[in-house]
């Protein structure tokens, strides 16, 4: 449960010292240790699925009739959602362990090795909003690479994230590794938040994973340095030779499979070519479950598509609305993507090589996709287990964000005696 007497500079200064000694000591931990940990949190989180159903009713009780159903979409577990967190995590133990690896070797003319190696971040706060899976993933990533965690979910999830959080520590404590290297914010205070963008003494990296609010809060507030994930306005374009009963298949599951993930396709943009057989089959495809909106062109070729504001073209939805744009060809296609993509991810739809290429190479996102669903923007998808989010800057990781990215190096020096003139 939170408290809300705790005073949140001091509560995170506390978190943070824990975490740094917790941190300190997953630096000698073995796979095995890591990997046993993992599977027993695996275990405790089937074993209490009972409690943590009843504790996420109370989350998404709380917020019933308050936030849009693609909100409480995210925020819901079911026991098949449970049952997928516990296999991410075994699926992650059997990972390879990122911790060590040898990232180059190479010898100075002097008889110097230098090796370039894999090692942990240190400790990770992460600030996430409604879904109470990503904490268990998050902790899972952090455990296997070597780094403690500090979670601040949403306070809409308090319960279900205490729930999840004593199965990782769990978890830990069966494999004799520090509790400590998995701990969440325990109060809801909002200053708990500003006081970990500051933490720099205790925090080496904090990763938000949310809403455009969240993201640029932490972005204009943090001293801390920040992996940024920001929102997923995706797009999906029907190029000229595509297969159109393909593109209306792909489409249909990149907008409608859950369209309150980051990955789901918000924006269709079609070559007038191909518009007139595409659109009205699209508008089948998509009938009584989702709602159209449309530039001139596709309204005039299909009237059950409303008109599309200048407001559409910029909109991550996150719910059954889907906005559709004609183009007169790949050239203005790459440049409207390019104006209107948060650069997320972004698919063509075509059974042209060479045009797949042009658009794979011009647009300028994290994840650009050929001829398949923009939802497979996931790092358990990548074959990483699970991800800690979609980075959508450049610098340090891109894309979905798994263990290998939660890694930094150090170098190795070798020598026999070696001293500098």
């Amino acid at each position: 449960m939170t408290d809300q007497t705790l005073d949140p500079q001091i509560h995170i200064h506390d978190l943070g010292q824990r975490a740094r000694k917790a941190a300190r000591g997953l630096l000698s931990a073995g796979t095995q240790a890591k990997n046993t940990a993992l599977r027993e949190a695996a275990r405790a989180l089937r074993s209490r699925i009972g409690e943590l159903l009843e504790a996420n009713g109370q989350d998404v009780k709380s917020v019933e009739g308050k936030k849009p159903e693609s909100f409480i979409d995210r925020l819901r577990l079911t026991e098949d959602r449970i049952e997928g967190m516990a296999g991410a995590l075994e699926e992650i133990a059997e990972l390879p362990d990122p911790v060590g690896r040898q990232l180059a070797s190479f010898e100075r003319p002097n008889g110097l090795t230098i090796e370039r190696v894999a090692v942990p971040i240190g400790v990770i706060g992460m600030i996430y909003e409604s879904r109470p899976n990503v904490g268990a993933d998050a902790s899972a990533l952090c455990l296997k690479s070597g780094n403690a965690v500090i979670l601040r979910g949403g306070s809409e999830s308090r319960h279900s994230t205490r729930v999840i959080v004593e199965c990782m520590r769990a978890g830990l404590k069966a494999a004799g590794l520090p509790e400590d290297a998995v701990q969440t914010v325990q109060t809801t205070d909002r200053d708990a938040v500003a006081a970990l963008l500051k933490a720099d003494e205790y925090v080496d990296l904090v990763i938000p994973r949310g809403g455009r609010g969240l993201v640029e809060l932490v972005r204009d507030q943090a001293s801390v340095p920040t992996l940024l994930h920001l929102d997923g306005n995706c797009h999906s374009y029907v190029h000229e030779a595509a297969d159109i009963d393909k593109a209306v298949k792909v489409i249909r599951n990149a907008k409608l499979r859950r369209t309150g993930v980051c990955g789901a396709t918000e924006s269709v943009v079609v070559d007038r070519a191909v518009a007139q057989a595409f659109i009205p089959k699209f508008a089948d495809a998509m009938a009584g479950d989702c709602e159209l909106r449309g530039d001139t062109d596709a309204v005039a070729i299909d009237d059950r598509l409303k008109p599309a504001s200048e407001e559409d073209w910029h909109t991550e939805y996150l719910d059954p609305i889907a906005s559709v744009k004609v183009v007169g060809g790949l050239a203005e296609a790459i440049a409207w993507v390019e104006e209107h993509s948060s650069h997320h991810t972004d698919a063509i739809l075509t059974e042209d090589a060479e045009a797949a290429r042009a658009f794979l190479t011009s647009i300028d996102s994290a994840i650009v996709m050929h001829n398949a669903s923009t939802q497979f923007a996931d790092g358990g998808e990548f074959g990483m287990g699970a991800e800690i989010g979609i980075a959508t800057g450049k610098m340090h990781a891109r894309g979905p964000v798994g263990l290998e990215q939660l890694c930094s190096f150090k170098y190795l020096v070798h020598g026999d005696g070696q001293t500098r003139d």
